[in-house]
Order: C-alpha cells, then sequence, then structure tokens
C-alpha cells in the first residue's frame, strides 16, 4: 500500500489537491445544503464552518492510499466538491460530493476516473467499494459510467437524515478497469 505523499492530479478541467484548511468557508457553504447532504452517510446538516473545519483538520499527507482525500478545484471557481477513499469493514470505498452549482456537466465522472486510475496504480487492491442511497440516482449513474456493478443492497445511517437509509452496494473490479477502454 504506497503512500500518498500529498498528489496533486489534473483532469481535464479540474485539479484534484489535498484539502487545505481554508477550504473550510467554501466546503461549509457547499455541503450545507440538503440536497447535498441527505445524499451522503457522514455529513451531518445543518453543515457548519466548525464542521468543515474538524473535518479538514482528520486530514494528513502521509495516509494511505485507501485514506485519501482530494479536494475538486475548478479554476476561476475553487473548490467545488470532494472525493476521497476510505476504509470500510471489509474494503476501500470511493464516496464523493459535488456542489450543485455544478452538477450534470460530467465532472464528478472526470474526477472519479482521475482518481480510480491512481488508486489501482498506486495499491495492490484487486476491488473498489462505492455505492449510493437507493434515491441517489445520479450518483449510481456516475458509478454505471465508470464500470461499478451492484453487489447487493445494506442499510446505512445518514446523518443528515437521522435515520437507516437503503443503500445501493456496488464495486468495481481491477481486472473491469483494466479492460474497459479509458
Amino acid at each position: 500500500m504506497g503512500l500518498t505523499m500529498d498528489v496533486t492530479l489534473a483532469t481535464e478541467r479540474l485539479i484534484l489537491r489535498a484539502p487545505r484548511i481554508e477550504d473550510a468557508p467554501r466546503i461549509a457553504r457547499l455541503l450545507d445544503n440538503f440536497a447535498i447532504a441527505g445524499n451522503l452517510a457522514r455529513v451531518p446538516y445543518p453543515y457548519r464552518l466548525a464542521d468543515a473545519r474538524a473535518w479538514l483538520r482528520t486530514w494528513s499527507p502521509d495516509l494511505p492510499a485507501e485514506e485519501t482525500q482530494f479536494s475538486l478545484d475548478l479554476p476561476g471557481e475553487g473548490v467545488i466538491g470532494n472525493i476521497g477513499i476510505h476504509l470500510t469493514d471489509h474494503a476501500a470505498e470511493i464516496g464523493y460530493w459535488l456542489g450543485e452549482p455544478f452538477w450534470n456537466r460530467g465532472l464528478m465522472t472526470e474526477a472519479a476516473r482521475a482518481v480510480i486510475d491512481w488508486y489501482f496504480a498506486t495499491s495492490g487492491a484487486d476491488r473498489l467499494s462505492c455505492g449510493a442511497f437507493a434515491f441517489n440516482k445520479a450518483s449510481l449513474a456516475v458509478q454505471k459510467k465508470l464500470g461499478f456493478t451492484e453487489i447487493g443492497t445494506s442499510m446505512r445511517l445518514c446523518l443528515a437524515r437521522a435515520e437507516q437509509v437503503r443503500h445501493i452496494d456496488t464495486q468495481l473490479l481491477r481486472t473491469t478497469w483494466a479492460a474497459a477502454a479509458r
């Protein structure tokens, strides 16, 4: 398992970089939106500046690939979202969010492709987990475009909704990713 060493990735339209404490006000503004927070498991609503600062303090540049975060920086706009990998009970899982003004432009698919490429190149993992709440059709569409396949359902706590919600569990195999023309 390789170390991130403060990795920066560039895509056609985005810079994926380490989160910075000065991003906190923008992150708080974007995530203080139930249309986003209500689709995420680990984000409270309302989402305050203190929440953003507390989350940003958990990030470190020397964490393994399975515990990496990237801020999505759109030149001319600043931070517009986040994508990261974290360990769950059974696997590394990729998760993401995008500010509502930036939806429906293909930006998350673009960012996720770069992070998945990086993750499989950096780690020895044979798979990457993902998923979304059953009502989050946009996130499930992104996952399908990337080659994730449904492997089951589970119930997950949604902090913003303060309840357990049906979750569609997906995974992407390294072999599937490598075989797909990118």
